[in-house]
């Protein structure tokens, strides 16, 4: 087992991308700590994943916009674990609209999710991480980031702004033997793109070489990746998964 008895931490963890990371890194054997906004969902996940992968687990919500409940989060699970090995920073929101019809507060809403959310979890994160002279932290940005996308303006800023934030994090943490990589995720499945229809989904297909959108564990198998001892000599890296729609 890859990850056996290490502590990884996973914002936005109750669904979708997030859950899908969390599975594949139980499945390896790391203990899970999940936080999203939906407490709900992220305790049955967390009870799910213990009992299907005999693994201990830990779910909260948190409002990664705020630097007090990430820190508080860390410490409770470091109280539970004893330790901090992997941040995944997952949590993300979109609020489309184009530029000159975009409000203030769609695009703050957005920049605060998408890149404080991850400023502050790994501000809360990086001194135990420096403490053991080992980390793994793994930020999940976006093709949008590196290619833009009409009327994601938000989006798109946010996610470049992580690109940025991931490599000079990188430089910063790297003495520590801590490390920082991103994935940008191409058109991943999900709930709202099985929604499109049979055209809609030809359209969007034909713009990937790999002629088919990405699914979850695409994603999740390039974090293990990163979480794993088989990353040891990457920091600062954007690991595209995409189907070749970006290169």
């Amino acid at each position: 087992m890859r990850l056996k008895d290490q502590t990884a931490l996973i914002t936005g963890g109750a669904q979708g991308i997030g859950r899908a990371i969390a599975e594949t890194f139980a499945k390896e054997g790391a203990n899970l700590a999940l936080c999203d906004v939906n407490e709900q969902v992220c305790q049955a996940t967390a009870d799910e994943l213990a009992k299907t992968f005999g693994v201990k687990t830990h779910a909260a919500k948190v409002n990664v916009t705020a630097f007090a409940d990430c820190e508080k989060w860390v410490q409770s699970v470091f109280a539970v674990f004893g330790r901090v090995d992997i941040l995944v920073n997952n949590a993300g929101i979109t609020k489309d609209n184009l530029l000159m019809r975009m409000s203030d507060a769609e695009w703050d809403a957005v920049l605060a999710v998408n890149l404080k959310g991850p400023f502050n979890c790994t501000k809360a994160v990086v001194r135990p991480m420096f403490k053991a002279q080992r980390g793994r932290i793994i930020n999940i940005a976006s093709i949008v980031g590196l290619m833009g996308n009409a009327g994601q303006a938000n989006y798109s800023s946010s996610k470049g702004g992580l690109v940025a934030l991931t490599k000079t994090c990188a430089r910063e943490f790297a003495s520590r033997q801590v490390l920082v990589n991103a994935i940008a995720p191409g058109f991943i499945r999900t709930a709202m793109t099985d929604k499109l229809s049979d055209d809609q989904k030809k359209k969007l297909t034909d713009l990937i070489p790999l002629t088919r959108l990405g699914e979850s564990q695409d994603v999740a198998n390039a974090a293990l990746f990163l979480a794993s001892d088989e990353s040891s000599y990457i920091t600062g890296h954007v690991l595209s998964v995409n189907g070749g729609m970006y290169m």
